[in-house]
């Protein structure tokens, strides 16, 4: 599942090359181009954050952030403009946004300025993954990650434990010396596919390997669930 943003921008080339450039990187964009319109999708629907535009011809962004924050909306806000200055960039967050960026933009700052802030607000909003039983996926708001039969074993597993180091041996017992395999190496092997998968996805916990003991979840483990 795509991390969805919601892109407020009255220019269609600029808001065309953002809803493709997003995409390259995981996003799912929908965009509205009235400052009414945005700011009912802002307050109804959800988001993981919002690109809005300073000026949205004789709207303005500033004001739309305003009431934005005044309805309660808290997702993370990026506002881009053309006007470099100290004084506009202030207005803007003192308005409530969370960052300002000028144009022309490079893509991958703009890209990292909105993965800091999705992280600030997990940080404050902290909701732990959910580990599905059903479809063997691993998922959070704004993204889902599938997994293989035993690389869900294996999580389920230290979610099971979580916090509790368990050992090499523990987890090929728990896991694989009942299928006839016989060696203790194939932990490591599923510990690296699952950190692979789960690597810069925000949900919440790592796999840690702990000297002597094993390995276990640290962080926010994420809830088993059948749905």
């Amino acid at each position: 599942m795509a991390t969805q943003l919601l892109i407020i921008e009255d220019d269609p080339e600029i808001t065309s090359a953002l809803v493709r450039g997003l995409a390259l990187h995981g996003y799912e964009a929908v965009a509205e181009n009235r400052a009414e319109q945005g700011l009912i999708r802002l307050c109804s629907e959800t988001f993981s954050g919002a690109i809005i535009d300073v000026m949205l011809g004789a709207d303005s962004g500033i004001n739309l952030v305003r009431q934005a924050r005044s309805e309660g909306v808290t997702l993370p806000i990026l506002m881009l403009s053309a006007l470099s200055d100290v004084e506009h960039r202030t207005a803007g967050l003192e308005a409530g946004a969370d960052d300002y960026v000028v144009k022309p933009f490079n893509f991958d700052e703009l890209v990292a300025r909105l993965k800091v802030q999705e992280h600030r607000a997990e940080a404050r909003n902290p909701n732990p993954a959910r580990l599905s039983t059903l479809d063997r996926t691993i998922s959070a708001p704004y993204c889902s990650v599938a997994l293989t039969e035993r690389e869900f074993s294996l999580l389920e597993l230290l979610t099971r434990h979580a916090e509790t180091p368990l050992s090499r041996g523990m987890i090929f017992d728990a896991l694989w010396s009942s299928h006839g395999t016989g060696n203790e190496n194939v932990v490591d092997v599923y510990i690296g596919y699952l950190r692979k998968k789960l690597r810069d996805t925000g949900f919440g916990f790592e796999i840690k390997t702990l000297r002597n003991q094993g390995f276990c979840l640290t962080g926010l483990p994420p809830v088993l669930t059948a749905s």
